[in-house]
């Protein structure tokens, strides 16, 4: 990851060990693992710079995101991903009056997202 980018982007650096899973299925793992604080803390971060991320990574091809902007994408879907547990389940990992989400299988398995 670029100075720059780690720099521009400081308060969201130390989220991607944790968040910015290259496929969906781990992205969900780490999302059934979180609790509300976690959600609290990634929501809060994540909110302000959204335009700015979204920004980055529009800039390039889908499939032709450079290695350094690459985490910033997997945060970003790991937000659009989590967002609903922080603004409609209270923070919850699960989702209420619903199957175990744990149930449910990405079908193109373990595949990175670009």
């Amino acid at each position: 990851m670029s100075d720059k980018l780690q720099q521009q982007f400081a308060e969201l650096v130390p989220f991607i060990a944790t968040w910015a899973r290259p496929c969906e299925q781990a992205r969900s793992e780490v999302r059934w693992a979180m609790d509300a604080e976690a959600y609290a803390a990634f929501y809060a971060a994540m909110m302000p710079r959204l335009d700015e991320l979204l920004a980055l990574v529009d800039r390039y091809e889908l499939g032709a995101l450079p290695p350094e902007v690459l985490p910033f994408f997997h945060l970003l879907l790991a937000f659009a991903e989590a967002a609903p547990h922080s603004e409609l389940y209270g923070g919850s990992n699960r989702v209420p009056n619903s199957f175990d989400a744990a149930r449910f299988v990405a079908a193109h398995g373990l595949v990175a997202d670009a």
